[in-house]
């Protein structure tokens, strides 16, 4: 638990590493608990859990430099996420907890299983002697923002958009903003019962935001809530985000515009949660009054999102007028580059979120500027292999 984070956004940590922390608790408390994922355990910053459990390996031959591997291993590893899916729900079935981890775009070659499941969840409810399942548990890291070495063919947020449509409200689509935030992320997809929970996050470092009662009181309260430290009374502008680097971004993008439109004021909405046509979980939906408070009646909303910008567009059309709306997000611009340049090659940076407000405002000059700055980075990745802008 961390109960005060003195200076949000100054410390960085690995979520990835503190679920590799949770999974390895896990095993320890639950002697049925299962672990599976294909070769990217290590990858994905997991490593914990090989401190209290072994890899299922047979009587298979062991190198010197093999990962603790045993036959009654519980870590199963596998080259084949549509083996790894159908195992594990098979486990799930039996009444037992369990958790996949994989890259996220990898997660779309088990779309088809992933539905298959969600059909029989929703006729299993139809069933009076059926017990509910433990959720799905999917973890998804190495996102499509943090590709740096992989490029195009990794980046893809497509399972995002295909659980959000679906009608049966039996998805969640969670984005815990830091490392204290997957804490209770782990916690609810535990707690979960018929659902799939997509779990999405990075395995490098991101800042540390909120306390854990904040990343309660999200779950509890819609899926979102205001960041007190970075929002001013009666904004002009209300600036949204569902993602650890989006929200980064987005935050960095006010302490800009602050800089440059002295007087302006600015609030920030962090979202944690997506479930069908809506903000917040499957049990617990941002109400339309909640998001008049949250989101205001009128004022212009900026959004930056994690995965394609019309998925949240589309929710964000339940609650409000889609003009007053603008959405920023993975646009399908991809490669292997630089970290920030890949967020302007999606047009998904500060200096772009930045844009916006300068343009709604008609500050021509600063816009020029702030998109200046962006081909100035862009030159600079090219020439150098490195960003400009941190």
């Amino acid at each position: 638990m961390i109960e005060h984070v003195e200076n949000p956004g100054v410390e960085a940590f690995s979520p990835a590493e503190r679920v590799g922390e949770l999974l390895a608790d896990q095993f320890k408390k639950n002697p049925y608990f299962y672990f599976f994922s294909p070769d990217e355990t290590t990858s994905n910053r997991f490593d914990a859990i090989y401190g209290v459990e072994k890899r299922a390996w047979g009587d298979l031959k062991r190198e010197t430099w093999d990962l603790p591997s045993a036959s009654d291993g519980r870590i199963i590893e596998m080259l084949s996420e549509n083996v790894l899916f159908s195992t594990m729900t098979g486990h799930l079935m039996a009444g037992e907890q369990a958790m996949m981890g994989s890259y996220e775009a990898f997660y779309p070659i088990i779309t088809s299983q992933i539905l298959q499941h969600l059909k029989f969840v929703k006729q299993s409810r139809e069933v009076t002697w059926r017990e509910e399942l433990p959720a799905v548990n999917l973890l998804s890291t190495s996102t499509c923002w943090r590709q740096d070495h992989n490029g195009y063919t990794h980046q893809s947020p497509a399972l995002i958009s295909t659980l959000l449509t679906l009608p049966t409200n039996l998805c969640n689509c969670l984005f815990p903003v830091d490392d204290v935030a997957i804490e209770t992320a782990f916690d609810f997809m535990l707690k979960s019962r018929d659902v799939v929970n997509l779990t999405t996050f990075n395995k490098t470092e991101v800042p540390r935001y909120i306390d854990s009662k904040h990343a309660e009181f999200q779950y509890e309260n819609g899926g979102a809530s205001v960041y007190e430290f970075a929002s001013d009374e009666n904004p002009d502008f209300v600036l949204t985000a569902a993602g650890d680097i989006q929200t980064h971004e987005t935050l960095e993008a006010m302490k800009i515009l602050r800089k440059d439109l002295p007087g302006i004021k600015l609030r920030f909405v962090g979202i944690t949660a997506l479930s069908y046509r809506a903000i917040g979980t499957t049990t617990s939906k941002l109400s339309k009054s909640k998001f008049e408070e949250l989101f205001t009646a009128d004022r212009p909303i900026i959004a930056n999102f994690h995965g394609y910008p019309e998925t949240l567009a589309a929710i964000f059309e339940n609650y409000t007028a889609r003009g007053r709306v603008r959405v920023h997000g993975f646009n399908e611009e991809g490669s292997t580059t630089t970290p920030f340049e890949m967020l302007r090659m999606n047009a998904a940076s500060r200096y772009d979120i930045a844009a916006d407000v300068a343009k709604v405002l008609g500050r021509t000059k600063l816009v020029a500027k702030y998109y200046d700055l962006l081909n100035e980075n862009h030159n600079t990745a090219v020439k150098f292999g490195e960003d400009l802008i941190k």
